[in-house]
């Protein structure tokens, strides 16, 4: 018999430490992760701090944890979550003035050191009303980053949010994404994975508002013994909202590891709620694995659509033999149906040094094993 799934509207929310016990790896949020990779992260987080550095025009602060606007999103919703909340001193917060509309985006480097011990990350993101603004949050370095991020877009507000994970070969990093949308906010959420051991990101959506847009867009690059995981969790609790969400993600090498869960929860009184979630995967080589499992929970018949979509395949034998019929070689015309997957996502992005990033790292990764693949 299959088990019984409990609604995510159930999910244990605290700042206490002691609502979640250290995972096994059989609950249901974490049957995907390989734990054993990150005890460290289910204890007291005290390593160094990140180098932060934040250019741009909005207003940047380095805050106490006794900030009284940090925690009103919403609490911890995981293990690494609550540990991190519970271990930083001081976050980097970003305020985007209300009525201000930059014209440059605002790029926060984070730069991990290399280390044993686990280093806590903070940062409060607020888009105030009417504001509309870029933040890019670019990921260096090594060593072990657990971060949280809480993201406020204020009524009228529009934002796109970018986090970028460019780490070491040896990094780890856990990222808890909390973000809540007021009347009419509009956010672009974007997160791009090319480098780490393992890499981590939850990202969990409450409306408050009715007429709030979120359109959440994702891009990854696997290779061999990596493992990078997104799990989404979008809580419709308010009349007439929206959310889009693409994720894609190419994978090469032996032990590859994708992990794609989207959660999309419609209240009772979500009516007129539209929302659709998609994940494609392609698998370039053989021992390569891709997860991915879309998630919807409907509690009212009244909304205006619902849909996920989710693939996992190898290269279309057709589109290269159409390709290679056109006197194309195989391994050009394999790297054009790389770019060609991933190129409409990327022109959804809209920040051009992150769509220039993105294309470059496609480039090195396929110079670099595009050889391999050949013989798939």
């Amino acid at each position: 018999m299959a088990p019984v799934m409990n609604s995510r509207a159930d999910r244990a929310l605290s700042f206490d430490i002691d609502s979640f016990p250290v995972p096994s790896g059989r609950e249901e949020d974490w049957r995907f992760t390989p734990v054993e990779k990150l005890a460290a992260f289910f204890a007291q987080a005290d390593g160094a701090k990140p180098q932060v550095t934040v250019t741009g025009e909005a207003n940047y602060e380095v805050v106490g944890r006794d900030d009284p606007r940090l925690g009103q999103v919403f609490p911890p919703e995981d293990r690494t979550s609550v540990i991190e909340w519970n271990s930083f001193q001081e976050a980097h917060a970003i305020t985007i003035p209300s009525g201000t509309s930059l014209t440059r985006e605002v790029l926060a480097n984070v730069t991990g050191q290399a280390s044993s011990k686990v280093s806590p990350q903070h940062f409060y993101v607020h888009a105030e009303q009417y504001s509309n603004a870029t933040v890019v949050l670019a990921h260096h370095g090594s060593g072990n980053v657990n971060e949280a991020v809480e993201i406020v877009v204020d009524d009228g507000a529009h934002l796109t949010l970018v986090t970028v994970q460019e780490w070491d070969d040896d990094a780890v990093h856990t990222a808890s994404h909390r973000i809540k949308m007021g009347r009419d906010a509009i956010l672009k959420h974007i997160v791009v994975s090319l480098g780490g051991k393992l890499v981590r990101v939850t990202t969990s959506v409450e409306y408050t508002a009715p007429g709030a847009d979120i359109n959440m867009l994702g891009a990854y690059f696997v290779d061999g013994g990596q493992h990078i995981e997104n799990r989404l969790l979008i809580d419709h609790s308010v009349p007439k909202a929206i959310s889009n969400v693409t994720y894609k993600g190419a994978l090469q090498g032996f032990d590859a590891h994708s992990v794609w869960v989207g959660d999309v929860l419609i209240r009772p009184e979500a009516e007129g709620t539209n929302t659709y979630e998609l994940n494609r995967n392609l698998l370039l080589t053989e021992g390569a694995r891709a997860d991915s499992v879309p998630n919807l929970e409907i509690e009212t018949g009244e909304i205006e659509g619902a849909g996920h979509a989710s693939a996992t395949g190898r290269f279309d034998d057709e589109q290269l033999f159409y390709l290679m019929s056109r006197g194309i070689s195989e391994d050009e015309a394999r790297r054009l149906v790389v770019r060609g997957f991933f190129a409409e996502l990327i022109h959804q992005i809209g920040v051009e040094a992150v769509e220039d990033k993105l294309m470059a790292a496609i480039e090195t990764e396929l110079d670099l094993t595009m050889g391999v693949a050949a013989h798939v």
